[in-house]
């Protein structure tokens, strides 16, 4: 049986890096730890850059991205978006356009990506912003035929992780980035690799 060569380079924030998390995974690493499979041989590679708005994301991903990609591989993008856009008053119109074209540029190098919207915090006005953002992000994604992974109405109401996140001065802690990581997981993550799901 040949065995199929993956390759991800995630591009994000610093929840894409775990920050805040006594273990050190954060959502991806958790992610990664429950993704197995016979047939194929997953590398990851994690290219987090904190405070990073959807412009500079979009100014940045091709160059480093594109030195991790190989030939040989099915080369995949995971891209973990924030809500720095919402301090940087960029308008949605323009934050759609910055996603865009990272997502038109993933399809022109024939990579498949997928998309994590950013989740909630505490601030309730806040949040009203991040709702309609996280939607344009989704809308933007699946117009394109890409995965998104909306994590922001799930974890909205979600005590525990409202809980952790005033544990832990906003951020995400364990339980934050499990529940996150569950949202990945079961929201599109192995029908986007292509590898079956674990029992």
């Amino acid at each position: 049986m040949d065995i199929r060569r993956i390759r991800l380079t995630a591009v994000g924030d610093e929840l894409l890096a775990g920050l805040g998390d006594p273990r050190a995974l954060g959502w991806f690493g958790r992610v990664l730890a429950r993704t197995r499979a016979d047939s194929a041989v997953v590398e990851a590679y994690s290219l987090a850059a904190p405070g990073e708005g959807t412009e500079a994301l979009a100014a940045r991903w091709q160059q480093e991205t594109g030195r991790r990609f190989a030939e040989g591989h099915e080369n995949r993008l995971v891209i973990g978006l924030s809500e720095r856009d919402l301090d940087l008053d960029l308008s949605t119109a323009r934050s759609r356009l910055n996603l865009a074209n990272i997502l038109d540029g993933a399809s022109q190098l024939s990579v498949k990506a997928l998309v994590v919207g950013p989740p909630p915090g505490l601030d309730a006005e806040r949040n009203r912003r991040l709702a309609d953002l996280s939607a344009a992000f989704g809308d933007v994604t699946t117009r394109r035929k890409h995965v998104f992974v909306d994590t922001f109405k799930p974890l909205l109401a979600h005590e525990q992780w409202r809980t952790d996140l005033a544990a832990n001065g906003g951020l995400p802690g364990q339980a934050g980035y499990g529940l996150m990581a569950w949202l990945v997981l079961h929201r599109g993550w192995f029908q986007w690799l292509d590898i079956p799901t674990p029992e």
